[in-house]
């Protein structure tokens, strides 16, 4: 069965999707990362879907203080700077949703649909 994952972007300090904002995808194995995708999210706040090979551990990493610079939020030293979200995800799931509702000064996710 093929496994996909979805992310969608909120910037909640404004009530706007993040758009133009940088996003990673990583696959982790025991001692080491395997990069997969860079991705910058659309007018939406949102990336293409990807197709996952495999079960196991994946990360998505969040350049939001990149982000916050560009959109004049956010000054120097950045709070936030990269938010990464460690994930495992199982055979047989069909589809993971990972969003991140994310401020210059804090964040929340949850498995969406």
């Amino acid at each position: 069965m093929t496994i996909t994952l979805s992310t969608h972007v909120l910037n909640t300090a404004k009530g706007i999707p993040a758009k133009e904002m940088t996003v990673e995808l990583w696959k982790l194995n025991d001692d080491d990362r395997l990069f997969l995708a860079k991705m910058v999210t659309n007018s939406d706040g949102r990336v293409s879907p990807q197709e996952l090979k495999a079960a196991g551990i994946y990360e998505l990493v969040f350049y939001v203080g990149e982000y916050f610079k560009v959109n004049e939020m956010l000054g120097e030293p950045r709070f936030l700077d990269s938010v990464p979200i460690r994930f495992g995800v199982e055979l047989g799931k069909g589809h993971y949703h990972v969003p991140l509702l994310v401020s210059p000064w804090s964040y929340q996710t949850y498995r969406g649909s």
